[in-house]
């Protein structure tokens, strides 16, 4: 173990005070529903599974998106192994939403709040042979305690741009001291590695995005059943996911198409659904909402619920990719790939730059400017939906050589 420097030494110290604050903290968060009321409590370190027998290998990532990119790595690991694995995560909709996508041999539960006790009772009771830490979101309590104990520590699918970076260089001597307690670095690209080096991190390697190889959402089968027998003798169906106040660059491309197909909106936060079905009606349509119990017998379908956006990919041939026509800069194009979705996307991608790219130079994704996206929509994309399945399934082959170095790392190969 490396003893703590100045800075990971005050914030060892300062994190003590955690829980005269965190039973009422998360209370409140209880109330507004923000937690889960019967599991709560994983916050503060109590567990609410059993550990499984023999190896068990840690993974964390703070949210949805990131701990869904987790399962493809999970599932290599699990090929290569007869390791179990735990997830942890911070978020509920990420409990919510893994739960229903769980790989193999994999549990869930809530990473507790970075005090010594809580982080403590958690490393005693789950025992992880190998901790793996994904993108950007270290604990340094866990981190510390972790490496106290001799667990090996690696962190995967880094991504840290020149605004993220920006924020932590005022933390740089923290997060030198963290880094060194990594054994293996791999990061999504070049300018991560740079930024890592700049805070102190030795010998990162740069490793595809984990998104680009996690395996197809899953959909319920019976929810998957009975959108089939709405569908029946619908006209064409087309997805727009995860979308924000980028409907209104969608809703006039549909207003515009002579045939409409069924449009189903995916909205990235679901309590938007209200909202949308307004600005249907403003655009001189007429919608419908799948969380008041409403089928797809209108012009647009808005499915306002959580977890079902792999019910929604299987039966979409088409999607337009939120976040692409305004500030959000876009949200991840590798999971209607993984379901052979044909991507149609707006010029703002930053936060997939990377992914948007690789999907280009398979011409497995498509670039719509706001008055170019009713010509799109009227187009057949089923050539490009097959080049991005086939994209996502060589994704998954490639994590292979990444599975066996945190095997090794872990004592597991």
């Amino acid at each position: 173990m490396t003893r703590p420097g100045p800075s990971l030494a005050i914030y060892l110290a300062l994190s003590r005070l955690i829980p005269l604050a965190a039973p009422r903290l998360l209370g409140r968060r209880l109330a507004k529903g923000k937690e889960l009321p019967d599991r709560w409590r994983e916050k503060l370190g109590e567990p609410s599974l059993p550990r499984p027998d023999g190896p068990l290998i840690w993974l964390h990532a703070v949210g949805l998106g990131e701990v869904l990119a987790l399962r493809g790595l999970i599932a290599a690991m699990a090929g290569q192994s007869d390791a179990s694995f735990l997830v942890t995560s911070t978020t509920r909709g990420s409990a919510e939403v893994l739960g229903r996508n769980l790989p193999p041999r994999t549990r869930h539960q809530f990473l507790p709040l970075d005090a010594p006790g809580y982080v403590a009772r958690f490393l005693d009771h789950w025992r992880p042979d190998l901790s793996v830490w994904a993108e950007q979101d270290l604990w340094p309590g866990a981190v510390h305690a972790a490496d106290a104990r001799g667990i090996p520590l690696a962190l995967v699918n880094a991504r840290m741009n020149a605004e993220a970076y920006a924020r932590r260089r005022r933390w740089a001597g923290l997060y030198a001291d963290l880094f060194a307690r990594f054994r293996l670095i791999s990061a999504q690209d070049d300018a991560t590695v740079r930024h890592l080096q700049a805070l102190g991190a030795k010998g990162a390697l740069v490793q595809a995005s984990l998104k680009a190889a996690a395996p197809p959402l899953t959909a319920d089968p019976q929810a998957l059943a009975q959108a089939r027998e709405a569908l029946v003798g619908q006209r064409p169906v087309l997805l727009a996911s995860s979308h924000h106040e980028d409907e209104f660059v969608t809703l006039s491309a549909f207003r515009a198409l002579r045939h409409r197909p069924l449009l189903i909106i995916a909205p990235r936060d679901p309590s938007r659904g209200a909202e949308i079905a307004a600005r249907v009606v403003e655009h001189g349509m007429t919608a419908t909402r799948r969380s008041a119990g409403q089928g797809p017998v209108a012009d647009v379908w808005i499915t306002d619920t959580l977890g079902e956006m792999g019910l929604w990919y299987r039966l979409c041939p088409v999607t337009i990719v939120g976040g692409t026509f305004g500030p959000t800069e876009g949200h991840n194009p590798r999971e209607p790939a993984a379901r052979g979705s044909a991507i149609l996307h707006g010029p703002r991608t930053a936060n997939f730059a990377d992914d948007f790219a690789a999907l280009h130079q398979r011409a497995a994704a498509r670039l719509v400017m706001p008055d170019s996206l009713a010509a799109a929509l009227a187009e057949d994309h089923s050539g490009m939906a097959t080049r991005a399945a086939a994209l996502s399934e060589d994704a998954r082959g490639s994590l292979a050589p990444l599975a066996a170095k945190l095997l090794a790392l872990g004592g597991l190969a």
